[in-house]
């Protein structure tokens, strides 16, 4: 038995769309991928003080430079503002550069960084870099749309992105975000069963499918391989108890965990 608690009709009224990208590096000291996590103010009213990938909202600006590359790109509008946002998110939250070619060091990053923070939007900062769009560079993985909140619901597409060496700087925005730090997906759950760190149902599940692989290319290769269905989580009961799913089939070895274990945001 499925139950949501909110009108399927209030879903759209309530939704932001949204991007999140999941950015890989080589272990400095061999072993597993790590993947950088970003710690939540806790005074924020969605998912605050949970730990998180890089990300946020898709601003009017990032639709407005997704036009102007759907006729090229050859992708539907929506997946582009959210690579958009993806990179933006990911320049102004840690101050890297992802999803980009040209010319790029520290410097520059940190130049990047202060123009888009001061200006908010994307496309002045790539004029005045010198840089284009990569958006062949952000692999899709999946897609997010829980719609069991009563408001705040976000639609929210999860990328891939490959920084290859771990030779790389980054410093917190300490706006929305209180730390940032590298783990591999193992070591991220790792921190959470020990109470470390908080995580939310979908990034305990994301982290879980990212533990799967040994390396960018295999989660490259898997996502490239697996369906991107949109994943609404629903309760369903199991022997008595309420547990909080997702869909099968989508690549997740974990699809749920009892309701009251979940943490929902």
């Amino acid at each position: 038995m499925e139950t949501h608690d909110i009108e399927p009709e209030n879903w759209l009224s309530k939704t932001t769309p949204a991007a999140t990208v999941i950015i890989f590096r080589h272990a400095p000291t061999g072993g597993a991928p790590q993947i950088l996590m970003v710690e939540r103010n806790a005074s924020l009213k969605f998912a605050g003080g949970a730990t998180v990938f890089p990300g946020g909202k898709i601003d009017p600006s990032d639709f407005s430079l997704a036009e102007s590359l759907v006729q090229s790109a050859g992708r539907e509008i929506g997946d582009l503002a959210a690579r958009v946002a993806a990179v933006r998110e990911t320049l102004e939250e840690t101050g890297l550069v992802v999803g980009i070619s040209g010319e790029v060091d520290g410097r520059l990053a940190a130049e990047a960084r202060r123009m888009l923070i001061s200006g908010g939007d994307l496309a002045p900062v790539l004029s005045e870099f010198g840089w284009e769009l990569e958006i062949d560079r952000l692999v899709p993985f999946a897609r997010w749309w829980p719609k069991h909140r009563t408001e705040r619901i976000f639609d929210t597409r999860f990328y891939l992105a490959d920084l290859g060496t771990g030779a790389v700087d980054i410093e917190v925005d300490a706006t929305e975000n209180r730390h940032l730090f590298w783990a591999s997906a193992r070591e991220a759950l790792d921190l959470a069963e020990e109470g470390k760190i908080k995580v939310i149902f979908p990034t305990r599940r994301n982290l879980e499918r990212l533990a799967l692989f040994g390396n960018f290319d295999e989660a490259r290769n898997h996502a490239e391989t697996t369906p991107i269905g949109t994943i609404s989580p629903f309760v369903e009961e199991r022997e008595g108890r309420r547990w909080l799913m997702i869909p099968d089939g989508l690549g997740y070895p974990v699809r749920g965990e009892p309701l009251e274990m979940a943490q929902r945001g």
